[in-house]
């Protein structure tokens, strides 16, 4: 075991799945270190491509139980260390990853984003990280929650190493295009409150002067918490045909959160996931028209900053309720969205999010290296 996991101090490596594993000579990473999410089961074909490009894999990091909760803390395991808002939460499932990231301890680490695992630790933790276009970087050998929402993604600290490792796992080296019109959500700021849209108004000003004036639009046709009802249908529909055998089988320990979604997801009415289901390609169809001609959304990535440790559920209830009605949106559609670490409030982190259409996400990259 290296010194970096036999050090942690963080709480972020797992040392119970500890692996490393040496880059190859030479390549666009070379030198760079980086850690993986434990729900990496194997060498899947995403981290070979990070492996192959030259970085060295320094360890696995702590993800919440099952990787289905957005506050970072693990009944089991821990909470890893935020270090950039001292005594708070660094958010989930990727919570191993940020902390590592925001500390300096590795150069960049991988997560995984189905509701939001990404981007609401970023935001918390005040780095760069982005959920890719579904689909575009493969899943192989990586644990499912809910396929028709999982994605691959990363943080860093560095605009430019996050687009170097943006653009290997791709696989896309062409230039990317240009942002042409940029709109602003209104319904999301909303839904954020006044202290926060407070807060990234300097961050909207500097996407403005870049794009253009930004032209405020209502994102969703009916009001966001809808949207997240969709999602949280399908959502605990796929995870429970994924673990449900497992669960009733085992009668696992689950801890607080986790163990109630998991009761929730057994009982959710076909019908319901049914509507659920036609309502997603409605809103995917209403996202394509909204931001096609190569149109930016700017969003908060999260509703405030990150709760205190330790927090009483209902705090981490109203988080997860409020976050996911706006992170639904990119999950929902498929969208890839980055989140960027532009704002404070109370000496905290706050992240100001980018949404494209699908397969523009080398344009979110370019716009991350341009704005941070």
């Amino acid at each position: 075991m290296n010194e970096i996991v036999s050090n942690d101090q963080l709480g972020a490596f797992c040392r119970h799945t500890h692996v490393e594993l040496s880059g190859t000579a030479g390549g666009p990473l070379a030198g760079r270190t980086f850690a993986v999410k434990d729900i990496y089961a194997r060498t899947a074909s995403a981290v070979q491509a990070l492996l192959d490009a030259g970085a060295n894999l320094v360890g696995k990091t702590l993800t919440d139980e099952m990787a289905w909760s957005l506050s970072g803390e693990n009944a089991h395991y821990g909470t890893p260390v935020n270090v950039n808002a001292p005594g708070r939460i660094p958010g989930g499932s990727s919570s191993g990853s940020v902390s590592a990231v925001a500390a300096g301890v590795v150069d960049f680490a991988i997560g995984s984003d189905t509701g939001g695992s990404v981007r609401l630790p970023a935001s918390f933790c005040g780095v760069i990280g982005l959920r890719p276009t579904h689909g575009r970087i493969p899943m192989d050998g990586v644990r499912p929650l809910a396929p028709s929402f999982d994605t691959c993604g990363w943080f860093a600290r560095d605009a430019a190493l996050f687009e170097r490792v943006g653009r290997i796992l791709l696989r896309e080296e062409g230039s990317a295009p240009k942002p042409r019109r940029a709109l602003l959500a209104q319904d999301a700021l909303a839904l954020a409150g006044d202290a926060v849209a407070h807060a990234l108004k300097p961050a909207i000003a500097r996407v403005e002067m870049l794009i253009g004036a930004l032209e405020a639009v209502t994102v969703a046709d009916e009001p966001l918490s809808q949207w997240m009802n969709y999602f949280r249908l399908l959502q605990s529909a796929e995870a429970w045909a994924q673990h449900g055998e497992w669960v009733r089988r085992v009668s696992p320990q689950l801890g607080p959160g986790v163990k109630e979604r998991f009761a929730w997801a057994s009982s959710v009415d076909p019908g319901a996931v049914a509507r659920a289901k036609m309502r997603r390609e409605d809103i995917a169809r209403r996202m394509a028209a909204l931001l096609e001609g190569e149109t930016v959304l700017v969003l908060p990535s999260a509703p405030g900053i990150a709760p205190l440790r330790n927090s009483p559920p209902q705090v981490l209830d109203d988080l997860r309720a409020r976050a996911l009605a706006m992170l639904s949106i990119a999950g929902l559609a498929r969208l890839p969205q980055v989140s960027l670490p532009l704002a404070s409030l109370e000496g905290c982190p706050l992240g100001l999010s980018l949404i494209a259409a699908r397969g523009n996400d080398t344009m979110l990259l370019a716009l991350a290296k341009t704005l941070t």
